[in-house]
């Protein structure tokens, strides 16, 4: 092929591949509503809500994953197969007919997507059994992070498997662990009704105990018994499963199933076979109270691949990487091309055809290279879609097309990653002053960042001094939440993480010896270094995956704050040690290592890199966030809990920077993640304009419940600082229809049975009293009993408490709506999770995954819309009438429904619109905020009250923040406006004009007075 027809083919492709960007490439979601699929709620259920989430307004149905989970699964992260959908979860059918209802009306399917790891814990996982039953000889050893030769040598070969719940050798001679046959192979069952396979060049243990009995049954030269010791034969010439090449994985892969086809035969052709070898099997089983019984079956064990062991050796010898801590969840290597196909065949079959849209990517932080897949997912996407279009096309050609257009695209800052192809957002957890990584190929995270600024918002900044002396004076300490987080990641690295921190500072230690810079660091040395900063790094994880660009500016500032506070933190180490450590990490003494090593070197920055995120993760938001409970709405996923507010100028900085940047990242208030919901943090909010009646309430209650306190251990249960928690939980959740002081009896133990559960779990989070390693099993009892007597109906608490829980329920729905109103109309994507339509006040899962009620929420959708079609003259006495009946929720949804359906109409104004922050000025300045969003000739204005608490009250019954009454002279100036210029609400229906009369600074504008004259809110559509 001469150069120009190279070329014009070349420009071909190129233009196929523009072509089928633009007709493949779906508009970003307006709004995307969560559901959470298992077997209670099946695709037939969702697809049964197309129409009302339709009608709501959103764009998008957005769901957990659908493939193939462990049995059971309520939230199906424990994926065991990527290449089926979830039989739970209904047939490929049900799939595609969910798919077809939501194209007919026009909307997308966003998909949670779980790339990291696999669910291991069932026998479902037929990737994970294989690698049990013939170890690195599996075909898909490689499938999963293990490290065949790990630290402790009697592991070479062989995965640890944490699974029993006593110690090895009592959990065999109790009879806990009993071989079986099955079908032609040999497995170990286990309680529970899980078990584990045999490997195969290991039956000859059994079969060899049942020969002389079925030599004994049968004539010795009987062509069974001559098959039978054929099939010895066989096993002892597969080749080993240990150091292979490739053709012995064929061989072995082929001649194994050969052998249990052969045994099951001879089974099914001869009874004699069968009894033979089940008497083998009873042979090995031993009999309890017998130990040498169970010599056999030892024998056998130690041959496998695998070691059963007791779940705490977890911590310390476990060697194949998992999500966080959980031994049931196991890494896979996604960053293989072979890995990357397997898992994600089917996912492009689903977005190829338009039956997928969208993905949320689970846990990113988690993979070898994040760019590199983020990338894969685009390239491969559009690859496909190409090959299509272009069957005769050269399919090396294709794909270096598409990798040139990649890279054009990577030149221009305009088209890079702004936009992709495919709608992709990232579960991020952004630290403060953390940006998305610009080399990432997604619109955006799934919202934490945003929660964060919109949660703080509603936290009044002012009485930050005032809460943190009143927590630390009633709790007796003085507490510092940035030391406290560095203290819980370092303690889940000597706990839970041990060993993967263990294989970290072997690994280094390795690359240390070999070079005479750094030989003379020890050990001991190296492991307190990794540590350390990993315990000290400001953000979830670096992501230098390449030697030749290096580490960002952001990497290297990270890096050198872990570095220097390591260094506070442990004066009597050498500095020398973590400035090694430290330039290893930012490559800046790469020049010390021969050039053959140094790929081995960023090996393992990037394993480093891959524990940051969950030793953060453990620590803060699984540890810290448990422990510190000054104001426990701001404990949120994301958040800064020792950031105590965020302040208006933050707040638009935050939204400005995403119009520029990130104009369809997600937004969120509640997730499946969260630990409480928008609805309990808008309740606690309110306590940060309380100082004064919270220092009372605290000391009022905590002397009321005194007497209620058993002794464990020498110590009241609970301390001052659970009892705080406990406190700030019951007001976030108490029920709208539940009185405490008459309460109802069915609703008062259900309110006790989903607090009694958080507390457990709380607190066993938290790992102070009690953990899921160490049940402290007096003290979990205590701090029921102490629930149990608070929550007596006779005793005096709940009276006193009662005020306190009505003032927040009141602010708290305000507040609700306010921020509601700002997910819906600032820059981004709105997601609303399942059921939050109305009031949820839900804690964090499982107590956030209940059943929803959507029989409720769509017949009072219904008669809402009923009620809109009598028109705009109508909908001031509407809202008047929703508000007044607030605690049944309709006034949430009914903001919902108005918010989506004119953000719907006017997608353009919210997808590429221009954010511009408007000031109040005024006595109530700081009670308001507000922004306009302007595209061509489209505008909007959106205000929203903050600080409620403060704003509503009036005595012993709280106001509505409306009217001249509230607002006073506090005004709205909109610049670039005219007098004259009309606005309708989209909310009330009311039209209003701008005019400078009345305005204190001589400003174009509006009287807040007039704005929320009606409702506490207000979205203006300029006419």
């Amino acid at each position: 092929m001469n150069a120009s027809t190279h070329d014009l083919k070349t420009a071909l492709i190129v233009a196929a591949i523009a072509q089928e960007i633009t007709a493949t490439r779906r508009v970003p979601p307006v709004a995307t509503y969560r559901v959470q699929l298992n077997h209670t709620f099946r695709f037939t259920d969702a697809r049964h809500l197309v129409g009302y989430l339709d009608a709501l307004g959103v764009s998008d149905l957005y769901v957990s994953p659908v493939f193939q989970a462990r049995p059971g699964s309520m939230h199906g992260y424990d994926i065991t197969d990527h290449r089926r959908l979830n039989p739970e979860l209904g047939s490929a059918d049900d799939f595609d007919r969910l798919a077809a209802a939501l194209r007919e009306r026009d909307m997308g399917l966003v998909l949670d997507m779980v790339p990291n790891h696999m669910g291991i814990g069932d026998p479902s996982n037929s990737w994970w059994m294989d690698v049990l039953e013939n170890g690195p000889g599996s075909p898909y050893a490689g499938y999963f992070d293990i490290d065949w030769q790990p630290i402790n040598p009697a592991l070479a070969h062989k995965v640890l498997l944490p699974i029993l719940d006593d110690q090895y050798g009592r959990a065999l001679e109790a009879g806990k662990l009993r071989l079986a046959y099955a079908d032609g192979a040999f497995r170990i069952e286990l309680p529970g009704g899980n078990w584990l396979p045999v490997a195969p060049g290991t039956y000859d243990r059994v079969l060899q105990r049942g020969l002389p009995d079925l030599v004994a049954a049968l004539d010795p030269d009987h062509e069974v018994v001559i098959e039978y010791q054929s099939i010895l034969t066989a096993i002892h010439h597969l080749p080993p499963r240990n150091d292979m090449t490739a053709a012995d994985l064929v061989e072995r892969t082929r001649e194994k199933e050969v052998i249990k086809r052969r045994i099951r035969t001879l089974a099914e052709r001869e009874p004699a076979t069968i009894e033979a070898i089940d008497q083998a099997v009873r042979s090995l089983n031993g009999t309890v109270g017998q130990p040498e019984s169970f010599d056999g079956l030892d024998d056998l064990l130690n041959a496998q691949p695998y070691r059963p062991a007791f779940w705490r050796v977890a911590s310390e010898e476990i060697n194949y990487r998992r999500f966080f801590d959980i031994n049931d969840l196991a890494a896979i290597r996604v960053e293989r091309p072979e890995v990357f196909q397997a898992t994600h065949g089917l996912l492009f079959d689903l977005l190829g055809d338009g039956r997928v849209t969208g993905l949320r990517i689970d846990h990113p932080d988690g993979l070898w290279n994040p760019p590199a897949y983020f990338h894969s997912l685009q390239r491969d996407h559009i690859l496909r879609q190409v090959a299509a279009r272009l069957p005769d096309a050269d399919p090396d050609e294709l794909a270096d097309a598409i990798d040139a257009w990649f890279g054009a695209q990577a030149e221009r800052p305009d088209l890079a990653y702004p936009n992709p192809p495919l709608y992709v957002v990232a579960e991020k957890i952004l630290s403060p002053g953390e940006a998305i990584p610009e080399s990432w190929a997604v619109h955006g995270t799934t919202g934490y960042d945003a929660l964060a600024a919109l949660n703080g918002l509603f936290v009044d900044g002012r009485n930050e001094s005032a809460f943190t002396d009143l927590y630390c004076e009633f709790i007796g300490r003085r507490t510092d939440f940035h030391g406290l987080t560095t203290d819980t990641r370092e303690m889940i690295l000597r706990v839970s993480m041990a060993s993967e921190l263990n294989a970290l500072a072997h690994g280094l230690d390795r690359l240390s010896e070999r070079n005479r810079h750094y030989r003379d660091f020890t050990l001991n040395g190296l492991t307190v270094a990794i540590r350390e900063l990993l315990a000290s790094l400001p953000a979830y994880r670096t992501y230098l995956t390449d030697l030749t660009t290096g580490p960002t500016e952001q990497d290297i500032a990270w890096i050198e704050a872990a570095v220097e506070q390591a260094k506070q933190r442990n004066p009597r180490t050498a500095a020398s040690l973590f400035d090694f450590f430290g330039d290893l990490l930012l490559l800046r003494n790469i020049d010390d290592f021969p050039e053959a090593e140094r790929g081995e070197v960023l090996g393992f920055i990037m394993k480093f890199q891959q524990l940051s995120g969950p030793v953060m993760a453990k620590g803060v938001e699984d540890t810290a966030y448990y422990t510190y409970h000054r104001l426990t709405s701001l404990n949120e996923v994301g958040g800064e809990p020792a950031r105590f507010g965020t302040t208006p100028t933050e707040f638009h900085d935050a939204n400005r920077r995403r119009a520029e940047r990130w104009p369809h990242s997600m937004l969120t208030l509640s997730t499946h993640d969260t630990k409480r919901s928008a609805d309990v943090r808008a309740r606690l909010n309110g306590l940060s304009e309380q100082s004064g009646p919270w220092r009372e309430a605290l000391a009022s209650w905590h002397g009321l419940n005194a007497g209620q306190r058993d002794t464990v251990a020498g110590r009241p249960v609970p301390d001052r600082n659970t009892e705080t928690l406990l406190y700030q939980t019951l007001l976030g959740v108490w029920p709208l229809d539940l009185d405490p002081t008459q309460p109802d009896a069915a609703g008062l133990t259900a309110l006790r049975e989903r607090v009694g559960a958080y507390l457990t779990k709380a607190e066993k989070e938290a790992k102070v009293h009690t953990s899921w390693i160490n049940p402290n099993t007096p003290y979990d009892r205590a701090l029921q009993v102490f629930l149990d007597r608070v929550l007596d109906p006779s005793h005096p608490f709940l009276s006193a408490f009662a005020p306190m829980q009505r003032r927040l329920a009141y602010s708290g729905h305000l507040t609700s709506l306010s921020q509601q109103l700002l997910l819906l109309t600032m820059p981004g994507v709105p997601d609303i999770y399942q059921g939050s339509e109305l009031w949820d006040l839900s804690l964090v899962d499982p107590d956030n995954r209940r059943p929803v009620d959507y029989a409720r929420r769509e017949q009072a959708l219904v008669e809402l819309r009923q009620r809109i079609d009598a028109g705009d003259d109508a909908l001031p006495g509407l809202v008047g009438e929703l508000l007044d009946s607030w605690t049944d929720g309709r006034i949430k949804l009914y903001l919902i429904h108005r918010a989506l359906g004119y953000r719907r109409r006017q997608s353009g104004l919210f997808a590429t619109g221009a954010y511009e922050p408007l000031a109040a000025v005024g006595a109530k300045a700081e009670h308001v905020v507000a922004f306009a969003r302007r595209c061509d000739d489209a505008a909007c204005v959106v205000v929203s009250p903050r600080l409620v608490a403060t704003l509503t009250e009036a005595g012993d019954e709280p106001r509505r923040p409306v009217g001249a009454e509230t607002w006073a002279d506090t005004w709205l100036p909109l610049p670039g406006d005219q007098p004259g210029q009309r606005y309708c609400d989209v909310l009330t229906g009311r039209t209003l004009t701008v005019s400078p009369d009345g305005a204190p600074d001589g400003s174009i504008g509006l009287p807040l007075s007039d704005i929320l004259a009606v409702a506490p809110l207000a979205l203006l559509e300029r006419l």
